[in-house]
């Protein structure tokens, strides 16, 4: 499964709060299943492996939210708020199942070689263009295994369409 937890990280809660002064945040108030320090999208990188408790998880994707960010939240433009402020979090699979108990630390145990970070993978996903840079990312992408195949998928066909 490519999106067993959802970690988002603690820092991105004061931006929120700023944004939306009205509305009182509670933890796991986007939804996430694990609350991360110092795991910004810019330094996580799809493929890397941390380990959690006892368990070992791999990074897989960004979040990519749907309308019902938008509902929780009582805002038609939160889904468009939310992806353009890249605070978006990510999404962990399983690699080996163990305990995990509230204040469990992550650490770090690979990085994938091909370091496309979390922003980078959300920015190939957003751009409405690619130039070299994004078509340079978008193959160095394609190479990490971590990544689901429906993201695999997306970034071969926006590939083939900036080379047309």
């Amino acid at each position: 499964m490519d999106k067993a937890a959802y970690c988002y990280p603690v820092e991105h809660y004061d931006y929120w709060k700023k944004e939306l002064p009205s509305w009182k945040f509670d933890s796991s108030a986007f939804g996430e299943n694990f609350a991360t320090e110092g795991m910004a999208e810019d330094s996580i990188h799809v493929g890397d492996t941390f380990s959690l408790g006892s368990a070992n998880v791999v990074v897989t994707q960004p979040r990519m939210p749907c309308y019902k960010l938008g509902i929780k939240f009582q805002a038609d433009d939160m889904v468009r708020r939310f992806l353009a402020s890249g605070r978006t979090g990510f999404y962990v699979a399983v690699v080996r199942e163990g305990d995990v108990g509230a204040g469990d630390e992550i650490k770090s145990i690979t990085w994938d070689s091909n370091a496309v970070s979390i922003s980078e993978i959300t920015h190939l996903y957003v751009a409405k263009n690619y130039g070299e840079a994004e078509i340079h990312s978008a193959r160095r992408a394609l190479r990490v295994a971590a990544l689901p195949d429906i993201w695999k998928e997306h970034f071969r066909e926006r590939l083939r369409q900036a080379q047309a």
